[in-house]
């Protein structure tokens, strides 16, 4: 058995074995995805100086508090005007400033009678005020969005605003999940007898396409040790990079996963790490035409199935595409936590920020069953206990993984 932190060294080390591919997507469907080039400014933004709000543009003199309107200028519909100390045209928001423009004047600043504009006497006038400057928010051939950042909204807008159509992104990788077990049937079936529903099938899937890689849903297989094998070995055979399986990992009589991957040339570099939830863990290898494909055996419970993804599978394929993935945090105990064995464990917890303190605080479920999911459903993040903690008293600080 080999501690948390040697199983993640591991596995990132292999996932550093794999080619990542990349291809070209247009702009409005790189959502998402990971940025695979950064991108440049083919521009300065703004273009040009500009007003950032409805006024007047002067010609900033000292003392000075009227002006006579010579003009209009809005957005898009520019017209050169040159000002002097006496003269002033309306602007407004986004209009490009006219030559020997200073400063421009809010409209609610002022006072309008015929062809004069006065400041009123409780405004205030500096030079310089509401003129956003060309290439104030980038100057051109500066880097806009970052390479290996998860592509949203906000990075989509900045993307366009440097003529992007198209963004060269990180393929997404194939993942497919296998549920094993006798005692699974499908969500949508009348439960009989001993049967359950098979839960972490979905979760999986769902747990992919939260992160947008390409699901593949091999759904279920009975504990027969030929149908299982021959399941597992079809997707071994196919274009797939990483394959999940759930359930038959333990040491249980009908436990033939680990065995089956073995036989089929996987590669096994541990089967147990020092955790709670989720100690009975595969992790291996498969060599398919100098193709790698990643192999992750997970314990049956549906917490322990879901705490492994998170915490194994999700991080290293973030590291393997290069993204700062921050989700640790600390947080304040609002209870004591003990445990009684020599594990890293990792409760299902409540996180709550403080807006008067300015910090977290975080209180722990009361079931930590692996069979409970619901329980886990209600959950924001996991409480980390190291091996060689097994009293943490309220009010310490702790670390945290927000799930």
């Amino acid at each position: 058995m080999i501690s948390f932190d040697e199983a993640n060294k591991i596995i990132n080390a292999e996932f550093q074995n794999f080619k990542i591919r990349t291809t070209e997507v247009n702009l409005l469907n790189s959502l998402n995805y990971i940025l695979a080039e950064d991108v440049i400014s083919d521009i300065n933004l703004p273009p040009f100086n500009n007003s950032s709000m409805d006024g007047y543009a002067i010609k900033y003199s000292e003392g000075k508090s009227k002006w006579k309107i010579i003009g209009e200028i809005s957005a898009g519909n520019y017209k050169s005007f040159s000002l002097t100390d006496e003269t002033t045209t309306r602007i407004m928001t986004g209009g490009k400033i006219p030559e020997n423009c200073t400063a421009v004047v809010p409209i609610e600043d002022v006072t309008v009678q015929d062809e004069f504009v006065e400041l009123n006497n409780s405004s205030k006038l500096i030079e310089r005020q509401n003129i956003r400057p060309m290439g104030d928010d980038i100057k051109i051939d500066q880097t806009s969005v970052s390479k290996n950042t998860i592509l949203n909204s906000r990075h989509i807008s900045a993307a366009a605003a440097c003529g992007k159509k198209k963004l060269k992104v990180y393929d997404k990788l194939r993942i497919a999940v296998l549920a094993t077990g006798d005692e699974l049937v499908d969500i949508d079936e009348t439960l009989t007898g001993d049967k359950i529903r098979g839960s972490n099938l979905y979760s999986l899937l769902a747990s992919i396409n939260e992160m947008n890689m390409h699901p593949v849903d091999l759904r279920f297989v009975s504990d027969v040790k030929t149908e299982l094998e021959s399941k597992i070995k079809s997707a071994l055979d196919s274009d797939i990079d990483i394959l999940i399986t759930t359930g038959g990992v333990s040491v249980g009589k009908y436990d033939y996963v680990p065995e089956i991957f073995e036989k089929l040339g996987v590669d096994i570099k541990f089967r147990k790490v020092n955790i709670k939830p989720g100690k009975p863990m595969v992790f291996g290898t498969f060599n398919q035409k100098d193709h790698p494909i990643f192999v992750f055996g997970l314990p049956g419970n549906p917490v322990s199935s879901y705490v492994g993804f998170q915490l194994f599978i999700k991080r290293n394929i973030y590291k393997l595409f290069g993204v700062d993935y921050q989700n640790n945090f600390n947080a304040n105990l609002l209870e004591d936590i003990r445990k009684k064995d020599s594990k890293r464990n990792f409760m299902r917890g409540l996180f709550r920020y403080d807006n008067i303190l300015k910090r977290y605080f975080v209180e722990k479920l009361a079931s930590q069953s692996s069979g409970n999911i619901v329980t886990t459903s209600k959950a924001n993040c996991l409480i980390v206990v190291e091996e060689d903690k097994n009293f943490i008293e309220k009010g310490e600080s702790v670390e945290c993984i927000k799930i």
